[in-house]
């Protein structure tokens, strides 16, 4: 099995902001904008809240309820109408799927999804971010691939559950890619079962990636087990060694700040499945909760 740590959300460059934690520790993540999307920001359901407010207010107006939203990954069944026969899924293209296609990303592989995020607060009605606080990278989700699909080479009746999704609504693409989630799954040498997708709720340590007390989102804090060492391919986008320290039980790693997914073959590091087991214990479900 490959673990894909897949950046997903607001940031800088896309969104322009982090996604907030609210008050009471959730993650709630901004889908970035999407001009030909057919979802809009106040379509989307959070907790009962609607994206687009939060989306307004963060942004400082640059971007409203009415906006386009890319919901991808889409994971969670109450945040947004969908058909019948729905499974979460998600959607990549361009040079971050021609990297996926290059690591030999395939069914039973699993994806990481982690952020940007920053402490938010209701000030006055509106959501604003926590004056002083810093943005850190965080995990907050997850997708088991069941089926990859080719999207240019789906018939006119395929995934009709699937329609809603932006990536069925740009121009010919031979890249254009979709990863449907599977029911549930067991990690390597393990006897649970877990949901093929799902999100993790509320931020706890062990989910956020940036070192404590660092000023840099991309300076990483992982388990030693992600260290490389000589004989292990590393982490995709993270070969050079000066990128790595080693101090148990934590490696330190200056991860790349761009690209979007980072691919790690987990039959070299199976000291990974018991964190791995660890997070999706506390997880929720994005369809089918076990």
């Amino acid at each position: 099995m490959r673990l894909i740590l897949s950046r997903k959300g607001f940031d800088s460059s896309a969104g322009g902001c982090p996604s907030p934690v609210l008050p009471d520790g959730s993650l709630c993540v901004l889908p970035i904008p999407d001009t030909r999307s057919r979802i809009r920001y106040d379509d989307v359901v959070f907790d009962k809240r609607r994206l687009g407010k939060i989306a307004r207010d963060l942004t400082g107006g640059r971007i409203r309820g009415s906006h386009g939203a890319h919901l991808d990954p889409d994971l969670i069944a109450g945040a947004y109408p969908r058909g019948e026969g729905w499974r979460p899924l998600l959607g990549q293209t361009g040079s971050a799927q021609g990297h996926l296609r290059n690591q030999g990303v395939e069914p039973g592989d699993l994806f990481l999804f982690f952020g940007v995020f920053r402490h938010a607060e209701m000030h006055n009605r509106r959501w604003r971010f926590v004056p002083g606080s810093r943005p850190f990278h965080a995990l907050w989700g997850w997708l088991h691939i069941d089926q990859v699909h080719t999207v240019d080479e789906l018939g006119p009746d395929a995934l009709p559950w699937a329609q809603y999704h932006p990536h069925l609504h740009g121009e010919p693409d031979p890249g254009n890619t979709l990863y449907t989630s599977s029911l549930s799954f067991p990690l390597a040498g393990g006897a649970e079962v877990w949901s093929g997708s799902g999100v993790f709720p509320k931020l706890r340590e062990d989910l956020v990636l940036t070192a404590p007390q660092s000023r840099l989102p991309t300076r990483w804090r992982l388990p030693a087990g992600f260290y490389p060492g000589d004989k292990r391919p590393p982490l995709s986008y993270h070969t050079r060694p000066d990128r790595w320290c080693l101090e148990p039980p934590w490696c330190y790693l200056s991860c790349a700040a761009r690209g979007q997914e980072f691919v790690l073959d987990l039959d070299a590091y199976p000291e990974l499945t018991d964190w791995l087991t660890g997070l999706l214990r506390t997880g929720r479900g994005g369809q089918h909760p076990l």
